[in-house]
């Protein structure tokens, strides 16, 4: 789904990852963020993450499952932008691409973890992010935000914090919003270790999604799922 349009539109937010899978956490974390900010949240799977090891499912697959996970949700769309790309998903190509389309005025904001948040220098010409979107930063209870921040990264990030929605929505991009509902303590990283030693994961995904891991064969056996459907 591509956003079109002009500053009227509203303020666009973007929760980008590989959703690999998409599990609890993640739905809650783009829940508290509709909740705080009163947007749709488009949930975009990365084709090619370049900040980490290739996903354990196929994009197809993981697209899928967050399609099966929103279905019916009108608080959270899915987002295939970086699918639709070529090359790697490295976020400034995504929102240099997305400025071009919807022009420098809409107000865009992209939903992070804390963990990712505090990786940015890490990040693609990481500075110019700011340029180009505001931050919804999801924090992680029991590692304060403040403490975390590399320096280079908090010296940008101090003149932008914000604890007010409405200057998200009042600017195109460039303020940092602290989401103060946590973190939930599940990750897909021990959801597929979970699954690999054969251990009840379900809990942490939600239904049609769990099933649909079972029925394809996602993670258990790497080389052995078969084709999404």
């Amino acid at each position: 789904m591509n956003a079109g349009g002009s500053s009227t539109q509203g303020l666009l937010l973007l929760y980008g990852g590989t959703f690999d899978p998409v599990h609890l956490g993640h739905l809650a974390i783009a829940h508290a963020a509709h909740a705080a900010l009163g947007v749709s949240v488009h949930l975009m799977p990365a084709a090619d993450p370049p900040h980490r090891s290739p996903p354990g499912a196929g994009a197809a697959h993981r697209a899928r499952m967050l399609e099966m996970a929103v279905a019916g949700d009108r608080a959270l769309v899915v987002d295939r932008r970086e699918l639709e790309r070529e090359g790697r998903s490295y976020t400034v190509d995504t929102l240099h691409a997305l400025r071009e389309s919807i022009g420098p005025l809409r107000p865009v904001a992209l939903l992070v973890g804390a963990d990712s948040f505090v990786a940015l220098p890490e990040w693609k010409h990481w500075q110019a992010l700011f340029d180009l979107a505001h931050f919804v930063v999801a924090e992680r209870e029991g590692y304060p935000l403040d403490e975390r921040q590399p320096a280079e990264l908090a010296a940008e990030v101090a003149t932008r914090i914000t604890a007010e929605a409405a200057d998200l929505h009042a600017s195109p991009a460039g303020r940092v919003l602290r989401l103060r509902q946590p973190l939930a303590d599940v990750s897909a990283t021990r959801v597929r270790e979970a699954i690999r030693s054969g251990n009840a994961s379900h809990a942490r995904l939600p239904p049609e999604v769990a099933a649909y891991i079972d029925r394809h064969r996602l993670y258990a056996n790497p080389g052995a799922a078969s084709a999404p459907v």
